[in-house]
């Protein structure tokens, strides 16, 4: 067990709960490098084709350049792919990166769990991600992503494998994701859970959870 067993792990998803999502941009993005069907491939939660076996970890990221330049029958870059998936990112809150100090400060440990994809990690893990030259490891004690886990939520697999790698009980942690079905999946292991709104201020919810101001 955990030695901060006493305290309650909070889990945060990405996108939605850090930074602001915002499909329409990404959609954009993508048509402006060359993909004219992407709506066929994206969705606000969980992608379709190969960009759902993208995020699943059963292309990498190379393969997945390589599949989708057949696709649109011109090559794509990696920057170019990765201007286009980072399109998702409408808005950061410097109030969330606030948050997220305040909550190891205080003692809690602090993880994410994310259906995502190196394109979003390249940036997301490097120092130009909050504006203040830190990257998301600066933030979080572990990051459980789904192309590295190859599962993805709401499979019960990827919660499970939460729940063993922050080695304490379901209902010591604290899950906060903005979609439902997520949060559904989670709450049936015992997980508790919170579901705020897409780019909703959160704070109050998860310090009033955790008893803290």
């Amino acid at each position: 067990m955990d030695n901060n067993n006493d305290k309650m792990h909070v889990v945060f998803d990405l996108g939605g709960v850090v930074f602001r999502l915002d499909k329409s941009i990404a959609i954009r993005r993508f048509k402006e490098v060359g993909v004219t069907r992407v709506e066929e491939f994206l969705d606000d939660y969980a992608q379709k084709g190969i960009f759902g076996d993208l995020e699943a970890g059963k292309l990498t990221a190379e393969q997945y350049r390589d599949e989708l330049s057949r696709i649109v029958g011109k090559p794509l870059t990696m920057e170019q792919l990765e201007y286009a998936w980072t399109g998702y990112a409408a808005e950061l809150y410097q109030r969330n990166f606030d948050a997220l100090l305040h909550l190891r400060q205080e003692g809690f440990p602090i993880a994410l769990l994310s259906n995502t994809n190196p394109f979003m990690m390249r940036w997301a893990r490097s120092n130009a991600f909050d504006g203040n030259g830190h990257g998301l490891d600066y933030y979080f004690d572990r990051l459980y992503l789904s192309y590295e886990m190859r599962m993805m939520k709401p499979a019960p697999e990827i919660f499970e494998a939460m729940i063993e790698g922050e080695g304490t009980d379901p209902g010591n942690i604290l899950f906060i994701d903005d979609s439902a079905r997520n949060c559904e999946a989670a709450a049936a292991l015992g997980i508790r859970t919170l579901n705020p709104d897409n780019g909703g201020d959160w704070r109050h919810d998860v310090y009033s959870l955790l008893g803290i101001d």
